[in-house]
């Protein structure tokens, strides 16, 4: 849906009908999910903060600028609950050392569900900030200047944390034997 169509939604939204924030809900529940979940690696954890991120949204709507992107001002919510639901999280339990057999390639190895739990793992062991960038990149598909609205930094910066985090997912992938 447009820009457009959002602000009107939150307009609608902000007039009394209650309708307009379910059809934002229902439009932009999963790619906060996905978000949470990949950066998270836990989907109770993942329902819990994507329930609380559009109850944030719904209670400071009014602050909600419709000249900026509804999604940008959404996901910047996500993030910084996500953000603070895994800062406030038990660490992770080691992972095993090798998730396939050495000397065999993954796509002869594991299914596509294993190879997915290992990018998963692999992803769970880079630094938030990290994790977090190559998500909003890669899994949501984001730009760069979208992404360091969300982020509260310039697109000069997601770039070099994009870099960083990539050579860092490579070096896990490798350590791991899935690259």
């Amino acid at each position: 849906m447009s820009d457009d169509g959002d602000a009107s939604l939150v307009r609608d939204c902000l007039a009394g009908d209650a309708r307009a924030f379910e059809q934002l809900l229902v439009r932009y529940q999963r790619p906060v999910y996905n978000a949470a979940l990949r950066i998270l690696g836990n989907r109770e954890d993942a329902k819990d903060v994507t329930q609380t991120v559009f109850l944030n949204a719904y209670q400071h709507l009014g602050r909600f600028d419709t000249g900026q992107r509804f999604f940008s001002w959404l996901y910047r919510i996500a993030v910084n609950e996500t953000l603070d639901a895994a800062a406030a999280r038990k660490p992770l339990e080691p992972l095993p050392e090798t998730l396939v057999e050495a000397g065999v390639r993954p796509d002869e190895a594991v299914s596509q569900e294993q190879l997915d739990a290992g990018m998963q793992a692999a992803l769970l062991e880079l630094k938030l900030e990290y994790r977090t960038v190559l998500v909003l990149r890669h899994v949501q598909g984001l730009g760069y200047e979208e992404i360091g609205a969300i982020l509260d930094c310039p697109p000069k910066t997601v770039k070099s944390r994009l870099h960083t985090a990539l050579e860092a997912l490579r070096q896990v992938l490798a350590d791991r034997g899935l690259v």
